[in-house]
């Protein structure tokens, strides 16, 4: 996802190791690799213009303090680490503040609009899925009276998400619509999504339709699906929709898809509407609340621990998460645990996706590489091939044990030991890592297991710049400071140790 933007970003950044300071010559050179990647992202050439002349301006000519801080805690800082800040901030404002809809007040009328094969019906049930979760009750409209199967795809996806769907035989679009949402009143529903028909392309026979349904419902909010793979055709379909219908927000869809990014960027600047949702894939649950903040993190390849928090909050049960990692950092973790985990990570979504979350998870692969599941499940068939004993206890796992936990699972031999010894250095290290807190105490989400503040649902008490990985003071960098810290010690211990038996010789 967005990997076109992040390689440039990546590459610009990597242009400051080492450098003290900023100048206007060293962020030209770095802002050539941001300009081409997004110019091959499909972002018109005007907004990356004037994104450019800012981020210029935010960098030059300002004092570069290599060391920051406040109340008390000092840090390291870098001219990377204030360019790559200048960029986030532009990004964010290029992108517009985080626009949900509010809850409703009432009955409230959405209406989808958009060109056919944007993503339109499976856009309204997962609104309509995310609606019902708040406990907003709602009623689907098939109003596509034109696509063949579109209203039976409308009440197959509804079903999925048992969310009713008004649909009637006839071609008079605006009078079914109508006859929807006087339905939703009487049943007292608090959002009437419209599926409306779209088009290979604008033309006038669409907008009179859209306008004629718009009048006969008077729709509380006009939200305009895009497919974000369109690049610049999304931004230039954005325009001639705004041109004719009162739109008030947008959705991307086939943002997973979607490896340049342009639309993201450009579609808010280009016609002054929000987005306010995003699709990231083709489950009903995949329907995000757009966040800036997080794309443009992702974007410089620096995750979204807020996004990955989201995600996990929608799986997991609180109690039982911080009960798994005290256990885990205490050593007494089990592969009955780790099934437990595995199975909690493929709920929540693409692996791929999961990862692009993580702060700097990018810089572990190669890019063009692609993270499967297929590890996952392969993970899981060894470990449901174990007895419970076994899996307590792995230690006990001999050569008899070995063979038909392999044949049970499919794998071979040399797989299964591969995965229990990686099993037991991450016991290991977690356990050696959790002895008296130390750095962990400052990641979002383990303070709690040290006698820290904050906690993983709201990371209370941490200032963006840590939430979106900016800055040299971020949980994650003070976590690998220590452990290298740490293994420094180590060395030196071991080269002590080697200079005595020297001596005794």
């Amino acid at each position: 996802m967005l990997e076109t933007l992040t390689r440039g970003f990546r590459s610009a950044r990597d242009q400051f190791k080492g450098v003290t300071s900023l100048s206007e010559e060293n962020v030209a050179e770095a802002l050539r690799d941001v300009r081409a990647s997004l110019l091959e992202a499909d972002v018109d050439l005007e907004i990356v213009r004037e994104f450019l002349k800012a981020v210029t301006e935010r960098c030059v000519g300002e004092q570069i303090n290599l060391r920051a801080g406040k109340k008390g805690r000092r840090m390291r800082v870098s001219a990377s680490d204030h360019f790559t800040k200048a960029c986030y901030e532009q990004l964010v404002e290029l992108m517009g503040s985080e626009e949900p809809l509010p809850p409703a007040t009432g009955t409230e009328v959405i209406m989808l609009v958009g060109l056919q094969g944007t993503g339109k019906t499976s856009t309204a049930a997962k609104l309509a899925r995310h609606f019902e979760s708040r406990n907003e009750p709602t009623l689907l409209v098939a109003a596509d009276v034109r696509r063949p199967a579109a209203r039976e795809q409308l009440r197959v996806l509804g079903d999925s998400v048992g969310v009713p769907v008004y649909d009637r035989d006839g071609q008079d679009a605006p009078a079914i619509c109508a006859e929807g949402v006087d339905r939703a009143r009487e049943q007292g529903k608090r959002r009437v999504i419209l599926d409306t028909a779209g088009r290979l392309q604008i033309d006038d026979d669409l907008m009179v339709e859209l306008e004629e349904i718009a009048q006969a419902t008077s729709p509380t909010h006009t939200l305009l699906v895009c497919d974000a793979m369109m690049g610049r055709e999304a931004v230039n379909v954005a325009k001639g929709f705004a041109e004719r219908l009162k739109l008030d927000g947008l959705v991307l869809t086939k943002l997973d898809g979607d490896a340049r990014g342009g639309a993201a960027l450009a579609i808010r600047t280009a016609t002054g509407v929000p987005i306010r949702y995003l699709t990231v894939g083709e489950g009903t649950d995949r329907l995000e609340a757009f966040r800036p903040e997080g794309l443009a993190s992702r974007i410089l390849g620096m995750g979204d621990v807020v996004g990955l928090m989201q995600d996990f909050e929608e799986v997991v049960d609180e109690e039982q998460a911080e009960a798994e990692a005290e256990k885990l950092l205490r050593g007494q973790f089990s592969l009955e645990d780790f099934l437990s985990q595995l199975r909690t990570l493929q709920k929540m979504g693409p692996l791929r996706d999961l990862m692009e979350k993580l702060p700097f998870a990018g810089d572990m692969f190669p890019d063009g590489v692609q993270v499967e599941g297929k590890e996952l499940k392969r993970i899981e068939a060894m470990i449901l091939s174990m007895t419970p004993q076994e899996r307590k206890r792995p230690e006990i796992i001999d050569a008899s044990r070995r063979a038909r936990i392999s044949r049970g699972s499919g794998t071979s031999d040399a797989e299964l030991g591969e995965m229990i010894k990686r099993f037991d250095a991450m016991r290991g290290m977690m356990a050696q890592l959790g002895q008296g807190g130390g750095a962990l105490g400052k990641i979002p989400g383990l303070g709690k297991l040290f006698g820290g503040g904050g906690g993983l649902p709201g990371m209370e008490g941490m200032d963006p710049s840590q939430l979106a990985g900016l800055g040299a003071g971020t949980p994650n960098r003070e976590a690998a400071r220590a452990m290298r810290a740490e293994q420094k010690r180590k060395q030196r211990k071991q080269k002590r140790k080697h200079k005595r038996r020297g001596k005794r010789r």
